[in-house]
């Protein structure tokens, strides 16, 4: 499962590398690419975090040992899921905004490639949503899983700020891109991207 928590955002991040990299010459791009990077350190900390509840579970980390764990784990299967839609840009969610203005500095500079670029979300978002189908969805198996309890209070609260974080900088860019606007538009202003 590490291996597809790695692919799903790396793949995605390198899709749109190229969107990025044109997005540098001006201040959406930059702003988006900073905020992009905040949440996926948010994002991806707390995707590693749900493999580890997995694993001290159920001793693996192999998708195809998991199946129907909304039905013994819902709790875990909610934040998992809030988590794989964080993933995935989903509006409200921090990944969003990033993408967004990273989107909105590459069409600027380059439509083909923003495009392009598009198109590697919708796939890395589509991977992230069979990962999460294959472990939560279909049948419990009882032969490969053993211990069946949700998450606890201390799992509980380590996932807390990861959930306001997300949420803050997804619905609450401002207070960000306020505190990084006067650096980025220095950095443009004096930058040598033209």
């Amino acid at each position: 499962m590490v291996n597809i928590l790695y692919g799903s955002g790396g793949n995605r991040r390198t899709l749109i590398s190229g969107g990025e990299s044109l997005a540098l010459s001006n201040i959406q791009g930059i702003g988006g690419s900073i905020l992009l990077m905040l949440s996926h350190g948010l994002v991806s900390s707390a995707l590693f975090l749900c493999v580890g509840v997995l694993y001290d579970r159920h001793k693996t980390r192999l998708v195809r040992y998991y199946g129907g764990l909304v039905s013994t784990m819902p709790n875990f299967s909610t934040i998992f899921f809030f988590f794989t839609l964080a993933n995935m840009s989903l509006p409200g969610t921090s990944s969003f905004i990033g993408e967004f203005l990273i989107s909105v500095g590459a069409f600027q500079r380059n439509s083909l490639v923003a495009t392009l670029a598009a198109l590697g979300m919708i796939l890395g978002a589509a991977y992230s949503l069979w990962l999460y189908n294959r472990v939560v969805s279909g049948n419990l198996k009882p032969d490969f899983l053993h211990k069946f309890s949700d998450l606890n209070g201390r799992e509980v609260s380590i996932f807390i700020p990861f959930l306001v974080g997300v949420v803050w900088m997804g619905v609450y860019p401002k207070v960000f891109l306020d505190c990084m606007h006067t650096s980025v538009s220095n950095l443009v202003q004096h930058g040598k991207f033209h």
